[in-house]
């Protein structure tokens, strides 16, 4: 790899993905040094992608575990430029969306069971309780996961889109979603603008997210300062706004406006299909 050894490879990429709290190495493969690659790209190149992509990442998406196979998720390749442009007003003008050369819309999708039950005669009672949404995002999400795991390890990059649930119903009337059907996040795909590539960002610290037997915040004042300034420097390199994580978790859920219409989320749901109880 370069000239690097398997050990030095794997502690680069750690010490991209945490900056100076690397934690120890262990077992590594081409798998594992793709993951901690990851990065979101934001600027694409109009190229088409090869035949039969499209299929394939879908392939891998429904390779991931659903929970009792219910399969409670769909996604919908959204290729019409009209449909894209309320997307992308939706999610507050991201232009990637326009760019990108592939763009799915993952859903959570209990509507298809809801259809079963009706059809074999026997509705399906546990259908509008939260529960059974949230195992319908979860799959979704998923699925997503293995759908860019796939895509980056052809080469080519992605980006989720979460606000597109800064108006599910615009969402769903746009797609034409059934009842029981609501859009949980986008996914751009494609191959990277030059320059656009971005640098991998990093991370909490390990000792933040893992805990042992029991569940320990004692460390987190000291840890969240030495990650702000980690964020601090990896936004001037790459022009943010926000110079810490620390701004950025106030900026984005510190005031109901930050929401940006996803307050309303459970009654935009309401209406779609999903009663929550």
């Amino acid at each position: 790899m370069d000239g690097m050894t398997p050990t030095t490879t794997q502690q680069a990429a750690l010490a991209a993905r945490y900056g100076a709290a690397v934690p120890a190495t262990g077992p590594w493969n081409a798998t594992i040094a793709g993951m901690l690659d990851h990065r979101s790209v934001r600027g694409y190149r109009p190229d088409a992608l090869p035949p039969g992509t499209l299929e394939t990442l879908v392939a891998a998406a429904q390779s991931a575990a659903t929970s009792s196979n219910l399969q409670t998720w769909s996604v919908v390749s959204v290729e019409d430029p009209a449909a894209r442009a309320v997307m992308t007003e939706i999610a507050g003008g991201q232009k990637h969306i326009m760019e990108c050369p592939l763009f799915l819309v993952f859903l959570a999708d209990i509507g298809r069971n809801d259809r079963l039950g009706i059809a074999e005669g026997t509705p399906l009672a546990g259908m509008p309780y939260l529960e059974t949404f949230l195992v319908a995002a979860i799959d979704a999400a998923l699925a997503a996961q293995n759908a860019v795991v796939a895509a980056e390890s052809l080469g080519l990059s992605t980006v989720y889109i979460g606000a597109l649930r800064n108006d599910t119903q615009r969402v769903a009337d746009t797609l034409g979603l059934p009842p029981g059907t609501a859009g949980v996040f986008g996914l751009c795909v494609g191959y990277s603008r030059p320059g656009a590539e971005g640098e991998v960002k990093p991370r909490l610290p390990q000792a933040t997210i893992l805990h042992r037997d029991r569940y320990d915040a004692s460390g987190e004042p000291a840890a969240r300062a030495a990650y702000d300034a980690e964020m601090s420097g990896f936004s001037q390199r790459n022009e943010m706004a926000a110079d810490t994580w620390t701004a950025r978790v106030i900026a984005r859920i510190g005031t109901i406006k930050a929401l940006r219409g996803r307050d309303r989320l459970a009654v935009a749901l309401n209406a779609l299909g999903f009663p929550l109880r």
